[in-house]
């Protein structure tokens, strides 16, 4: 046998003899297609098939709504805004005798304080809305933020903190969504191209809308469909903030989010009377903010620092 042949044998088998002595080689069989580390791929392959089946079928179906999502989403993001301005000049006597009973303000200034905030949320949110100068709406209505978590003394309450950070996520995505029309704001940064500033924003802006949830899984009671919600909108929340399938995934907690409004913030079945309607009222109001926010996200996308844009690219 020359020293080039390879001969299997198979010391098991039985043994046949042959002309001239020697073994007769075991064949040697094909191996499956789907043995050994093809198999994993085929699985990953057919995983593959089936999200790319399921994103065709989403985009099928709400082609139609495309035309009225950025619309929408700018109206709820500033919704909070504007209800809060109706509640101030409802209750004008009631919040006059809070800021100057339990935050010392002095008369005056309190009319001051809440007229100016009252003026700026209106102009602002229909800025906003309208498209009219969206930059100076977005930092108009940031101050707002700012301002009533002084002026009431909440900024350093937990909820108070998560919640506004997720409202300052969506107001953070309008202003990326103007940078792609507006190119003469912050002209004074030549360091930062368009580009730049915008992918920048949408990176703060959906990190920044992810806040409300994790406020939520980490207060209240627990139990079994909480903690199930709980791991499942926080999958989402962080496909959201590292921008994998993050329209999807953007999807899917407006809709978890807008369940949980309903059923939690059902401020409309408490008496007009009961203490509890307006803080019920102000978290269903917010939550629809930060819904709109996240539509917002759904209709520009996650921006150039996602894992979505460098699939692209690779």
């Amino acid at each position: 046998m020359s020293a080039q042949q390879r001969i299997h044998l198979n010391p098991n088998a039985p043994r046949a003899p042959m002309m001239g002595g020697g073994y007769t080689p075991d064949p040697v069989r094909p191996r499956s297609p789907n043995q050994g580390i093809n198999g994993g791929d085929d699985v990953l392959g057919q995983i593959k098939a089936y999200t790319s089946k399921v994103e065709d079928m989403i985009e099928a179906y709400t082609q139609p709504l495309r035309p009225y999502v950025p619309a929408t989403a700018r109206f709820l993001i500033v919704v909070t805004f504007l209800e809060d301005a109706l509640r101030i000049l409802t209750q004008w006597g009631d919040q006059l005798w809070y800021l100057q009973k339990h935050r010392h303000f002095p008369w005056g200034l309190s009319h001051l304080f809440l007229l100016i905030n009252v003026v700026t949320m209106v102009a602002c949110s229909f800025g906003v809305i309208a498209k009219r100068f969206p930059e100076y709406s977005v930092f108009g209505l940031l101050g707002v933020v700012v301002a009533q978590g002084l002026g009431y003394g909440l900024l350093f309450d937990l909820s108070f903190f998560l919640r506004n950070l997720s409202v300052v996520g969506g107001l953070l995505m309008v202003l990326s969504d103007s940078l792609q029309k507006n190119k003469k704001l912050f002209a004074g940064l030549p360091s930062l191209s368009e580009t730049d500033r915008r992918k920048y924003f949408q990176l703060a802006g959906r990190i920044l809308l992810i806040f409300l949830f994790i406020g939520f899984v980490f207060q209240g009671s627990w139990s079994f469909a909480r903690v199930l919600v709980s791991i499942v909108g926080l999958g989402a929340c962080i496909m959201v903030a590292v921008g994998f399938k993050a329209k999807y995934s953007a999807s899917f907690l407006v809709l978890l989010l807008s369940i949980f409004n309903v059923f939690i913030n059902n401020w409309w079945s408490v008496h007009t009377a009961h203490p509890q309607r307006d803080f019920l009222k102000y978290d269903f109001f917010q939550t629809l903010s930060i819904v709109g926010g996240l539509l917002l996200l759904v209709n520009i996308g996650p921006g150039g620092i996602s894992m979505d844009e460098k699939k692209k690219v690779y």
